[in-house]
């Protein structure tokens, strides 16, 4: 066991403050990152002030890490010391189970070891995530970064970028497809980039206005107002797939209705209950909603090397370690485009 320095949340209505992070030793199947960068997600906040009803503390958010390999265990096959890696949303899982079979153990039956706030395979050993400067994780859970990627931008995805890969690649997303893509945030902003470069015909389906420009510069080819009753029914029943990143509860029924035959609303965003769907529109004309939860590190490993092969990183705003209060507030504020990540070089000293 070795300690390193970080910040944490020790309840839900004080400020993030430093903390030292017990890390475990380097086993054979591990490998030691020193974070370069660490991203800054929406769920950081909403754990940190427990509104999931669900908080450890003394907790250390985080699970967008990238960082450089620092020493490596003695059976590790895919990463040596030097190389560029990151960890997401996990760092374990049971690896028996159907779901871990198949490579996603986001799915886990058993027990999913979440990167913090979360614990271990012994169900009691508390995880602590990437605010802080160093992590060890066994090996398959982490990701090669290619170094053709902005490192700082590369965050995001292993949560943000993720979160929408997967469910594009799910439901085989590509060229002569027509795919709306409702909400332009943080996962929003990804979803535009991977339906444009898997080859779709992508709108960006937006209550605002003012972020039409934006949506069109993402790579969008077109922007729907969800506010536009006469504009929305004139695209009904037209799009194949839709991404919903909303975070928050909303009438999902304006959005159904712009489903053809078989088409597909995907939900990533909202963790809430949902409003009340009228049956009839699913079922004429026969239309699916499902949800998607991060993806397997098989499938993460895959979105890496996409992401190098299309030069896609995410659009971010770097911070300060110790302004993460302040930053913070601006996400409650929504005042970011479209990412905060935090560089870890500036970790105040002990």
């Amino acid at each position: 066991m070795f300690e390193v320095r970080g910040f944490a949340a020790h309840d839900a209505t004080t400020p993030l403050v430093p903390f030292t992070v017990p890390r475990r030793d380097v086993g054979a199947h591990d490998i030691h990152i020193e974070i370069l960068y660490s991203g800054v997600c929406h769920s950081d906040l909403h754990q940190a002030q427990n509104d999931w009803g669900n908080a450890i503390y003394p907790m250390v958010p985080g699970h967008e890490i990238v960082g450089r390999v620092k020493a490596v265990g003695s059976a590790v096959k895919k990463f040596k010391v030097g190389d560029y890696a990151g960890v997401g949303c996990m760092v374990d899982s049971c690896r028996e189970c159907e779901s871990c079979k198949r490579d996603l153990e986001q799915y886990c039956l058993t027990h999913t070891s979440f990167t913090y706030n979360g614990t271990e395979q012994d169900k009691a050993t508390p995880t602590y995530g990437g605010y802080s400067t160093d992590i060890v994780v066994q090996e398959r859970f982490a990701v090669k970064i290619s170094d053709k990627l902005d490192l700082k931008a590369t965050a995001p995805l292993l949560c943000a970028g993720i979160t929408t890969y997967s469910p594009l690649r799910h439901w085989n997303v590509g060229p002569g497809q027509k795919v709306g893509v409702i909400g332009l945030g943080g996962l929003g902003h990804m979803g535009v980039k991977f339906a444009k470069a898997m080859g779709a015909h992508v709108t960006m389906i937006t209550t605002s206005a003012s972020k039409g420009e934006d949506a069109k510069r993402l790579g969008a080819d077109a922007v729907l107002l969800s506010t536009d009753a006469e504009a929305m029914k004139a695209q009904a029943a037209s799009f194949d797939f839709l991404l919903n990143t909303v975070p928050v509860s909303h009438d999902l029924n304006p959005y159904i209705n712009l489903l053809k035959l078989d088409g597909t609303m995907v939900l990533v965003g909202v963790l809430t209950p949902i409003d009340g769907m009228i049956g009839g529109a699913l079922m004429l004309p026969r239309r699916t909603i499902a949800g998607s939860a991060i993806g397997g590190m098989a499938e993460t490993q895959e979105m890496m090397d996409f992401c190098a092969e299309h030069g896609i990183v995410s659009d971010i705003e770097l911070v300060d370690m110790a302004s993460i209060n302040e930053t913070y507030k601006r996400l409650v504020k929504n005042d970011v485009r479209y990412r905060f990540v935090i560089d870890m070089a500036t970790m105040p000293a002990a």
